[in-house]
């Protein structure tokens, strides 16, 4: 029988509180065991740790990973980031034989293929990061107001949340249901485009667009 040990990490004390992001990261754990795990399958553990991804010296983690040592069984994430954002922490712990790591988001993909995307993201973290500072720079250059900028720039980002919200709203009066009646997200989103709904965009709706509205009405009300 296929055994896990489940690891989830939330950023702040009040996203542990809150149960912000939690809920994300559980949903792509079920979708992961209900459609690509083995079968029959075990959980004999499930740990979490309420810290930044850039602090390496996480408990329940710890305690995750000894048991999976200890076990055999293997360790269950919803995305690789909630590991660390740190791409030698995350080379380090692929390099024991000891722990075997499966991804929720990339069911198909082994130690090496989750390195390199490891390492790939750090790059695009570390290019976006200087290519706002290299836009903040020019910006002042030009005599920009910077703060009257992030004003302007927060004003409508908060309408496009507004917007999408309000839609999500709308929709989740025939998700809720639907979902609480234990329909998959396909089987919601084949519903919704044979009621003619459209999503935001005016398109078809997928499973992913499902969970996106599901998402942000959860973290709305949380």
């Amino acid at each position: 029988m296929q055994q896990y040990v489940i690891y989830t990490r939330v950023s702040t004390e009040d996203q542990g509180r809150s149960g912000l992001g939690l809920e994300a990261q559980e949903r792509d754990i079920a979708i992961f065991l209900d459609k690509f795990s083995d079968i029959p399958f075990e959980i004999i553990g499930e740990f979490r740790d309420v810290q930044s991804g850039a602090d390496s010296e996480r408990p329940e983690l710890t305690k995750a990973l000894e048991l999976v040592r200890k076990t055999g069984a293997e360790l269950l994430v919803a995305k690789l980031d909630r590991l660390s954002r740190k791409v030698s922490f995350i080379a380090t712990l692929m390099d024991d034989k000891r722990v075997k790591l499966r991804v929720a988001q990339m069911p198909q993909a082994d130690k090496f293929q989750l390195h390199i995307y490891a390492a790939l993201a750090e790059q695009e973290r570390t290019f976006i990061s200087e290519r706002t500072k290299a836009a903040l720079k020019a910006a002042k250059g030009r005599g920009v107001r910077l703060g009257g900028l992030r004003d302007k720039t927060m004003k409508r980002n908060e309408a496009i949340q507004q917007k999408a919200d309000a839609e999500a709203a709308k929709v989740m009066k025939i998700v809720g249901p639907l979902r609480a009646s234990g329909q998959t997200l396909s089987a919601i989103a084949e519903t919704l485009d044979s009621m003619n709904i459209p999503t935001s965009r005016g398109g078809k709706w997928t499973p992913t667009q499902v969970s996106r509205v599901l998402d942000r009405v959860s973290s709305r009300s949380s």
